[in-house]
């Protein structure tokens, strides 16, 4: 039975539906609180409660357990004790003086907002249609006239307790009023009820929505230029797929990212109209995109139709500038006491004709930095629709970026796992040691290209990692690895997913046990086509995507004891594993200048999990050692010097070895995963 206080369950439930819709307020953005009266577990007295969304949690999937809970009665008091406006950020930590209990989640910077403003439910929302009004040269004006003494206009300033106590003071001078646009930032709305403080906010919403609508210019972002339009999907999509690995490259130099790509109509849309360069540079408003988006985007400064070469150069000339100008803002705004700079790589590459790159620590902050400026784009578009858009002062954008209240939200993060900010490309991983390696590299943090000749045991491996592991971490694609442009087509999906790839495993085999004279042609060429050409199709072109990102990277064969060890009716598949042996050894000799890496794990036979061993293979090298199948595994293990069984996780477990970070130096080796076997030792 539920235990959750019935006016905390309606503020779930409103936040919910409020976070829901993107139309209301984007990703983590925003917060919504109630207060009411519960027990104090000490005094068996009603207390005056608060519960507000805490800090970095998202209302669309917004929790009991991530909203903070606050007594009202010190939350108050700390009125009379608050230094001031220069020193208001002091305050945040006061919060900690006022939780309830063990307070639950940690207390945001807008709880005096919620608190201060006398109202028993709040809503503070980030809506584009809002922000247009927000953000627009006149805001107040038209906020007057779209919504008459029902919103009152704010003039910016920084989110913080000053700003709480300016809403409260708003609100008791005016009991008419539903909600607030505040300048630069979004809505902030009141009710008594759950119910009336969710229909505040949606009318402040539609109103604001209608009023555009029939007030805006029918261009608001201007004509069309010529050449700038988008390019046909097939092409727009390919050009992507080429250009991802070179931006993520780029927006890597500091620190390494993963991707994001989208070819929103929007984003299109944007690019090919003439005012998107100045827009672009007034950078944007709301301090939810910027924090994500920095304070503005690169933008290529070229047609759609300009060659693909002449689009990468350029790319490298403006990164440059960009980077430049970054340290050049950075220095503009700093002060003694400013958090050191975190990157001067752009977290959102915009390129005409063909979409917009995002780029993040993981897959999802990419995906939602992208979101955020695309809700700036719209924002952009509303505000030149009723006026002029004029977004905060570049000094204002500064001082939230490096806030050191935003420090400390980044400081509460967890520590990065070992393949955080990776992207693994994994062949043969619907079953078996494939999977296994999968399923491991994502949980370590990668992003995983789960690609397979059967389409259907990608999607259920790629669909188990994302609903065990996360949403965002998993992609699928039906590989065959003897045709080069299914390879080709696997890599623009990595590309397109993630921005690229960092590691890539060779898993991708099949096994026939014959004697030499039962071998024939049809046998050989099989499996070598699979084997020795599919990893070196494979590795060609992960080396080509690496080399185009210049981050280095690692490629891994999973190769085989039989590489080594001289087994009886075997002598196809034991000269494909051998090929693949010494493709490792040539590879790592060749791509090392380019901080490739290239390593092979030999197993023994893996026969639990294995689909290789489940297709006939099992009983094909049973009947060669002339045991039951059943009993295969316990005679592999028997012949060991460890006398264990190798399974799919042991090899995964090599796999990450190699390229968590621990054998940072090591190239040209391989690893034997084989619980002993002599003969097989490497020499």
């Amino acid at each position: 039975m539920s235990t959750t206080h019935p006016t905390v369950a309606a503020l779930l439930e409103r936040a919910h539906r409020l976070g829901a819709d993107p139309r209301n307020t984007n990703y983590a953005g925003g917060n919504a609180s109630c207060k009411s009266t519960a027990s104090d577990p000490v005094t068996r007295e009603d207390t005056e409660l608060m519960w507000v969304k805490g800090s970095g949690g998202d209302l669309g999937t917004l929790t009991e357990a991530g909203l903070a809970v606050l007594r009202l009665d010190r939350l108050r008091a700390l009125v009379d004790v608050y230094p001031g406006v220069d020193r208001e950020d002091e305050m945040v930590a006061a919060f900690d003086y006022c939780l309830h209990g063990k307070g639950g989640a940690a207390p945001s910077i807008d709880t005096a907002m919620h608190g201060l403003v006398d109202a028993a439910h709040v809503d503070h929302l980030h809506p584009d249609a809002g922000i247009a009004f927000a953000t627009a040269a006149e805001g107040e004006a038209l906020t007057k006239e779209c919504f008459g003494d029902r919103v009152v206009w704010v003039p910016w300033r920084r989110p913080g307790f000053q700003l709480g106590l300016d809403i409260a003071k708003i609100k008791a001078a005016n009991p008419q009023a539903i909600g607030v646009i505040l300048g630069g930032h979004g809505i902030t709305a009141w009710g008594d009820t759950s119910p009336e403080c969710e229909a505040r906010s949606l009318e402040i919403i539609r109103n604001a929505h209608a009023f555009i609508d029939a007030r805006g210019a029918a261009e608001p972002l201007g004509t069309l230029l010529e050449g700038y339009g988008p390019l046909p999907e097939a092409e727009r999509r390919a050009r992507a797929a080429a250009l991802a690995p070179v931006v993520r490259g780029l927006a890597s130099t500091d620190v390494a990212q993963v991707g994001h790509f989208t070819d929103d109509d929007a984003v299109l849309d944007f690019l090919a109209r003439e005012k998107h360069p100045a827009l672009v540079a007034l950078g944007t408003s709301c301090p939810d995109h910027f924090l994500r988006t920095k304070v503005r985007p690169l933008v290529v400064d070229l047609p759609a139709t300009a060659p693909l070469a002449d689009v990468v150069a350029r790319l490298r000339e403006l990164h440059t500038a960009y980077r430049e100008e970054y340290q050049a803002y950075y220095s503009r705004h700093a002060t003694a006491d400013s958090p050191p700079m975190r990157g001067a790589d752009p977290a959102i590459v915009l390129v005409p004709g063909v979409g917009m790159f995002s780029f993040g620590k993981d897959k999802q902050t990419a995906r939602v930095a992208g979101e955020f400026y695309l809700n700036a784009i719209n924002v952009m578009r509303g505000a030149e629709a009723i006026s002029t858009y004029a977004p905060i002062p570049e000094s204002e954008k500064f001082r939230i970026e490096y806030w050191e209240l935003e420090e400390a939200k980044l400081r509460r993060l967890p520590a990065p796992k070992p393949l955080a900010t990776r992207v693994a490309l994994v062949t043969g991983a619907g079953s078996g040691i494939g999977k296994a390696i999968a399923m491991r590299l994502a949980a370590e943090g990668a992003c995983v290209v789960v690609a397979d000749l059967n389409e259907d045991a990608a999607s259920a491996v790629a669909d188990e990692i994302r609903h065990g592991i996360g949403a965002d971490v998993a992609v699928s694609v039906r590989t065959d690895v003897t045709d080069a442009g299914q390879i080709a087509a696997a890599f623009d999906a990595a590309a397109l997913a993630f921005g690229g790839v960092d590691m890539v495993v060779n898993n991708a085999g099949l096994s026939i046990s014959k004697p030499l004279l039962q071998t024939d042609e049809a046998d050989w060429d099989l499996q070598h086509r699979v084997m020795a050409r599919g990893s070196f199709l494979v590795a060609k072109a992960a080396a080509k995507i690496m080399i185009d990102q210049g981050m280095g990277g690692d490629i891994v064969y999973i190769a085989s004891k039989n590489a080594v060890f001289a087994g009886p009716n075997n002598v196809a598949y034991g000269a494909a594993k051998a090929d693949q042996a010494h493709q490792v050894r040539l590879l790592a000799a060749e791509l090392g200048a380019h901080r490739i890496r290239v390593n092979g794990v030999n197993p023994d036979g893996v026969v639990r999990g294995s689909g290789i061993f489940a297709g006939g293979w099992g009983a094909q090298r049973a009947a060669v050692y002339g045991v039951p199948e059943e009993k295969l595994g316990e005679y592999y293990a028997g012949r060991t010097l460890l006398k264990r069984e190798v399974r799919p996780e042991h090899v995964a477990a090599a796999v990450l070895a190699l390229t968590g970070g621990d054998l940072s130096l090591t190239t040209g080796l391989h690893i034997p995963v084989d619980a002993g076997v002599a003969a097989a030792f490497l020499r």
